[in-house]
Formats: structure tokens, C-alpha cells, sequence
């Protein structure tokens, strides 16, 4: 796969430097036609571009790390400390929410292209389509999406849909994706930077991306997410999941390509003092003894030079510092992120792992749902989700073998399977975010003490992000309805399904 990889820039080169042959004449339009500009690019150089745009856009310091990863408790910052306290820039705001549109226009524009004529790219398009629009409504939770980029029909203000509409009309996307996928197709998939043109691993990856969302509105939506469930899960030939870590979502990068560095890797290359591990995380993986603990943090540099101040003979300390703290750290006390997460500039951005599946199984098996012969109990599922994230993070059977049957043995709560889903997904700063805002999961999580005055009234760290300034100033009629529920740029009415009592 990472090999497949090394073919983005060629692709991605092949969106900006397509020509058209132009002949003399007197035709206008033919004379002021730029050569040097694409009039029409091959469905897989677009579908490329898009996979690669849409794994920069939504992994990199300004979309996941200063903010959803800070509040969800897998990062901290040990300077430039403002999105971590709720200082939020108004221009990264803006351009986040835009990224999503550019996004989704392309992804239209594939769909449009599709048709009959290509079966798999159209299925395809539709999960990229759900992938982007479910970010967008648990980051901002009510947003234009049946109405959104339609300017070709002379929608120029689109109306906004709430949370309750979108989450089933995107079900309802997957399920079309789903069994368009079911029916097959021979046509080849060109420009697949994800899974490699592998149609049956986009089949699996929609399937469990069905998973998520079901068991996301399970408690406000019970209905619809046990039928879904249910379907997905009775019928694994025709519905299949992500079963082990071949089929993980991961967008590679490349190392030896500036151009295409890990978004996080290259953001820690040239800022080695900004970004560590938190004492959310830390503390949490201590306490549990978790073998992961070695390849999520590094050891603090100082707990390895003889003469510094907390200097302990060389063992490794790992030391996670406060989240959106009153004061910048000294970062040679601190564990900054492992090489596999932090520093690896051809490492991946995931989109799904295949261990999320499974959690939502174990879940789906406490609220009673029939989860077929995937797990005769939720301890089955559960065992199997954490397995696979030990695997994934290259832990010793042995050590697996010893952490599932210590702290990590499921004592047959559904906050165990949040703790565990929470520890899986580091670095997927909105799965781990949302799982914050669901549940309360991780419980030692905390609102930055560092937060100005102005939010001194708020006992948990933000519900979403403030709508961007475009919208409010050029779809102000559509905007404004849904504004007035915002309190405080980042409050107010939360997500659909936070369900939590006494957060504010």
C-alpha cells in the first residue's frame, strides 16, 4: 500500500499540468484558452486529488491537532497554547469550514461524472461524500448539506440542515454505497490513493462507517441505528466490515517528498517545542501499565541526561503536561508523541482502523442489538478491538496476552469499551473528540485552566467550533437561526447526540 503510495505526486501532477492542444484560428474563445490549464481531468487524477486533499486537509495541525485533539485529551501544547484555552483564529475557522466545500464540490463532481458509466467510483464518492459531511456536522453539528454546492443551479446562500436530518440521510448515502458495492462491477477504480484501487476494502471501509453512525445516534435514535446494525451485521457476504489491520484506512505519505509530508510530522519538524503528549493520556496509559504507551509517547529527553534536575538513572519517564495550561512548559520535562505518530514525515493519517468496528459490535452486544456471528458476547468484540489496536501498534503477543488479562481485561461495563475505543483511535482528533462528547469518555479529561475570563462559566471543554465569519457575514439569513443557539463561540446547543447531564 505505501508503496502504491509514492504514485500521488504523479497523480496529483497530473490535475495541475494537463494541456489541450489549441490550433489557429479565429475563434475567440479558442485564442484565449490556456494551454497550460486542464479543461477536463480524468476521473482518476479528480478522485485522486481528492482522497489526498481530504487526508491533508482534515489531519493536519489546524483541523485536528490545535483544537479537536486538544479537546478530546490526546495532545497538549506546550507554547502557542491559544486553541487549546478556546482562543480561537478567526481566519483557520474560516478556512477549515471552506475546505469541507471545496471538498464535497469535488465529490459531487465525481458522482456527476459517474453515472452508470463507472459503478464503483460513483459508490466511492458517495462514502468520500458521507466521510466529509459527517465531519462537518460534529464539528459545527447544523450546516448546508442538501442544499450545499449547488452555485451551477444558482444556489449562491444555501439553507441549513440539522444535525437530526443529516446523520439519516448520510445512513441513507451509505446504504445506497452499500449495495451498489454489493451488486459489483468490473470497472477498474484509477486514482485510489487509500486502498489501491482494492474495491472490496471501500466496500468494508462503507460498512463500518454505517457502524459508526449508528451506534453515534444509538441513544437518541434507537430506531434507526439497530435496523442498521442489524442489517450490516446479519448480512456480513453481502454488508462486510473491516475485519483486521490490512484494511485500515490510512493515507500514506511520502518521507523523501517535502511536498507530501505527514501534515502532523511535518508541523512537529520545525516546531519540536510546541506539541506533546497530555497528562490525560499519560496518566491514563501508566496507570493501566499499557504496552502502547511506548510507541504513542516518548520518553521526557531530560529522564535521559545525567544531570538535569529530575534525572532517574537513565529509566525511561513518561510525563504528560496540562492541556491548555496558564503557562508555557519547559519541554524537556514533557513526552513528546512517538515516532510512529509524531515524527514519521511518510507516515499515515487515518481516516478508519479496524479495530472501531469492533468496539461499536461490543457496544451494539450491551444494547441488546443481534450482532450475528461476529460476537457471541460484547467481551469477544471487545477483546478483538483491543487486540487489533496492539497489533496495529506493533505490541508483543505476549505483551498483548498480559495486558488483556490485567488492566486491560473488560470488566463488563460499556464504559470499559469507551475507554479502550478512546486509547485506540489517538490521533484521530473528531472520532476521539466525539467519543468525548457522547460519553465522557476519558472521565479524568478537564476544561483548560488556562481559558481566558470570558468562559470562566463552562465546566467542560467545548460542544463545537464557532460558525466562520463567511457565513455570518454572506449567508447571514441562513446563518443566523442556527448562530443563535451558539453561546460563547463554542457552547450552546450541543451536538444531537451528547446526551451528557449537567455540561455546560
Amino acid at each position: 500500500m505505501k508503496e502504491y503510495m509514492k504514485k500521488i505526486a504523479v497523480a496529483l501532477m497530473a490535475v495541475a499540468m494537463m494541456s489541450t492542444t489549441v490550433g489557429c484560428t479565429d475563434s475567440f474563445e479558442e485564442i484565449n484558452t490556456d494551454p497550460d490549464n486542464a479543461v477536463v481531468v480524468p476521473n482518476g487524477s479528480l478522485l485522486g486529488y481528492t482522497i489526498y486533499y481530504t487526508s491533508y486537509r482534515f489531519n493536519d495541525r489546524w483541523f485536528a491537532l490545535d483544537e479537536p485533539m486538544t479537546f478530546c485529551g490526546y495532545v497538549s501544547k506546550m507554547s502557542y497554547i491559544d486553541e487549546s484555552r478556546y482562543q480561537y483564529r478567526t481566519g483557520v475557522q474560516d478556512s477549515n469550514w471552506a475546505y469541507v466545500y471545496r471538498i464535497l464540490n469535488n465529490v459531487m463532481d465525481l458522482q456527476g461524472r459517474a453515472g452508470e458509466a463507472s459503478a464503483n467510483l460513483l459508490n466511492v464518492a458517495k462514502v468520500i461524500e458521507v466521510t466529509v459531511m459527517q465531519i462537518a456536522t460534529d464539528r459545527w453539528r447544523d450546516v448546508p448539506y442538501s442544499d450545499a454546492v449547488k452555485m451551477a443551479d444558482g444556489v449562491l446562500n444555501p439553507t441549513y440542515d440539522t444535525q437530526e436530518e443529516i446523520y439519516p440521510a448520510l445512513l441513507a448515502k451509505l446504504k445506497e454505497a452499500a449495495d451498489g458495492f454489493a451488486e459489483g462491477g468490473a470497472d477498474k477504480l484509477d486514482g485510489d490513493l487509500l486502498f489501491d484501487g482494492d474495491v472490496t476494502k471501500w466496500q468494508k471501509y462503507c460498512n463500518s462507517l454505517r457502524l459508526r453512525l449508528a451506534i453515534r445516534i444509538s441513544e437518541v435514535e434507537p430506531t434507526l441505528a439497530k435496523s442498521t446494525v442489524e442489517e450490516v451485521l446479519g448480512n456480513p457476504d453481502r454488508y462486510p466490515i473491516m475485519e483486521d489491520n490490512s484494511d485500515n484506512a490510512f493515507f500514506w505519505w511520502l518521507a523523501d517528498n517535502k511536498t507530501y509530508w505527514e501534515p502532523i510530522g511535518s508541523a512537529y519538524y520545525t516546531r519540536k517545542t510546541e506539541f506533546c503528549c497530555s497528562d490525560v493520556m499519560v496518566d491514563n496509559l501508566l496507570a493501566n501499565n499499557d504496552p502502547r504507551i511506548h510507541v504513542y509517547c516518548k520518553p521526557t529527553p531530560s529522564s535521559q541526561t545525567e544531570g538535569d534536575e529530575d534525572y532517574t538513572d537513565g529509566t525511561p519517564v513518561y510525563r504528560g503536561y496540562t492541556i491548555g495550561a496558564k503557562n508555557n512548559a519547559v519541554s524537556k520535562l514533557y513526552s513528546t508523541w512517538g515516532y510512529k505518530y509524531g515524527e514519521d514525515l511518510g507516515g499515515f493519517s487515518p481516516w478508519m482502523r479496524a479495530a472501531e468496528p469492533y468496539f461499536h459490535i461490543a457496544e451494539a452486544k450491551m444494547l441488546g442489538y443481534n450482532v450475528g456471528s461476529y460476537a457471541a458476547t460484547a467481551e469477544e468484540a471487545y477483546n478483538k478491538a483491543v487486540a487489533l489496536s496492539l497489533e496495529e501498534n506493533e505490541v508483543s503477543a505476549a505483551d498483548a496476552e498480559a495486558y488483556l488479562a490485567g488492566a486491560g481485561k473488560f470488566d463488563g461495563s460499556i464504559k470499559k469499551i469507551w475507554y479502550e475505543e478512546w486509547v485506540a483511535m489517538f490521533k484521530q482528533g473528531m472520532e476521539g473528540w466525539s467519543l468525548y462528547r457522547r460519553t465522557g469518555t476519558p472521565e479524568n479529561m478537564y476544561i483548560a485552566p488556562g481559558r481566558p475570563a470570558q468562559y470562566e462559566n463552562h465546566n467542560v471543554p467545548p460542544f463545537r467550533s464557532p460558525y466562520p465569519s463567511t457565513e455570518r457575514n454572506l449567508n447571514a439569513e441562513n446563518n443566523a437561526p442556527f448562530d443563535a443557539d451558539v453561546v460563547d463561540n463554542l457552547w450552546g446547543k450541543p451536538m444531537w447526540w451528547d446526551t451528557r447531564e449537567g455540561v455546560y
